[in-house]
């Protein structure tokens, strides 16, 4: 319904808009520029979502891989003491925990699509051990809210967007991202901890978890500081493509070890990279559309010139602004930040993908979900009408990872463009 709402939002603006353009201001090629907008955004629209075939084909084959390989469940007896103490209500055996290990699993390599599946799965298990079937249980505000935070090691949907449209160092987004989602599933933890009364050996496994994942992350990013920009970089690559090779040999000595028929398991797993790629094309197409119609109707240009006012009125630097659509829209809509990603890549008064504003736009697309489609779509699966604190504390840690975005864009030691961007007239 929200999104319905947004996309009308978006013409009405951009018709009135233009019309005051034309009318006030003597532009007789408004609204031109509008249509020639739309039917170019169309056609991007589905050349973007063909070009993630391949890609999605060969991430959902080798999950497919480890999945039956065991690699799930190998995860869940190293992750289940922890997961144990986070969801107290629900049984170890019990299917849910199956079931919501497969959807983090899916959300830490960001296959949106894969984790669906499961995270509604998970969430019908776990509604089965709620005692008020409309209203959501501590065990489903957890999951939610850790869902919602996006907690990712690999961003394989941004990395595809970033090469489709030419990035020529595609995975330079793979670290700042992980920090990123990092800050936001924590800040949705312990906010949610406090609110469940977590007892204190509960709050002794967030800790023990706060403290490794930090200490990992500064460590990197300290190491990172003591190297050349052109270092870090070559190091950041070899770490990201490294990690990610890694993951599909493991997967096939796990699949040669389980003695399945490896090959037929990719086949089958990547049969769906065409599916999604396909059933994406007219959400994208239609978010594209929209957007297109803001930005040739002059709309774009208002906000980004208001919010520089005033966050310089506030003293900060304004390099950051035109990348703020991919944020604001990110808990709207998966389909719309992405659209909104897209086109500050593509964008040529930013310099392209691997300019600052390209960069930080698939930072912000990678450091959290899609709240209010998550909540709406899990939720109202199994019935759920009161959702207690799951929304606000999903928005906090939104929040909390489009900050961490910002600063770590600024002080990443970032190879290429500048970070000045030219804000069109």
């Amino acid at each position: 319904m929200v999104l319905n709402y947004l996309w009308i939002s978006f013409f009405l603006i951009a018709f009135v808009v233009a019309a005051i353009k034309l009318i006030f201001l003597g532009d007789v090629v408004v609204f031109k520029a509008i249509v020639d907008g739309v039917f170019e955004t169309a056609k991007t629209g589905v050349d973007i979502s063909l070009g993630l075939i391949g890609v999605m084909a060969l991430f959902l084959g080798f999950m497919t891989i480890g999945e039956r390989a065991g690699a799930i469940n190998v995860l869940s007896r190293i992750v289940g003491p922890f997961f144990s103490k986070l969801f107290p209500g629900v049984p170890r055996n019990h299917p849910a925990m199956g079931h919501m290990m497969m959807n983090f699993s899916a959300n830490l390599l960001q296959l949106d699509n894969a984790a669906t599946p499961f995270g509604l799965k998970a969430m019908e298990s776990l509604q089965e051990l709620n005692k008020d079937k409309e209203t959501a249980s501590d065990a489903q505000v957890m999951f939610m809210v850790l869902h919602a935070s996006g907690l990712s090691i690999i961003p394989v949907s941004v990395i595809a967007q970033r090469v489709i449209v030419g990035s020529k160092n595609a995975t330079d987004i793979f670290i700042p991202c992980v920090i990123c989602t990092f800050v936001a599933t924590m800040v949705a933890m312990i906010i949610t901890a406090f609110k469940q009364r977590f007892s204190s050996r509960q709050w002794v496994a967030i800790l023990i978890f706060s403290l490794v994942g930090s200490a990992c992350l500064a460590g990197l990013a300290v190491f990172l500081r003591h190297l050349t920009p052109t270092n870090a970089s070559i190091f950041s690559n070899v770490l990201s493509t490294g990690l990610i090779m890694l993951l599909f040999v493991v997967f096939i000595l796990g699949g040669m070890y389980k003695k399945i028929a490896v090959y037929d398991a990719f086949i089958d797993g990547a049969k769906q990279g065409f599916e999604v790629a396909v059933k994406i094309i007219p959400y994208l197409v239609g978010m594209l559309v929209a957007i297109s119609v803001l930005r040739n109707s002059g709309v774009f240009d208002y906000i980004i010139k208001g919010a520089q006012w005033f966050f310089s009125q506030l003293g900060f630097n304004t390099d950051f602004v035109p990348a703020l659509p991919t944020a604001l829209m990110r808990p709207f809509s998966g389909s719309a930040s992405r659209a909104m990603m897209i086109d500050a890549m593509t964008n040529p008064a930013y310099g392209g993908p691997d300019s600052f504003v390209g960069r930080l736009s698939c930072m912000f697309q990678g450091s959290s979900d899609t709240t209010f489609y998550v909540v709406a779509l899990y939720f109202g699966s199994v019935g759920i009408k009161r959702t207690r604190y799951a929304i606000p504390v999903s928005l906090l840690a939104d929040l909390a990872g489009i900050t961490t975005a910002i600063i770590v864009a600024y002080n990443w030691p970032w190879t290429g463009p500048v970070l000045e961007v030219a804000v069109p007239k």
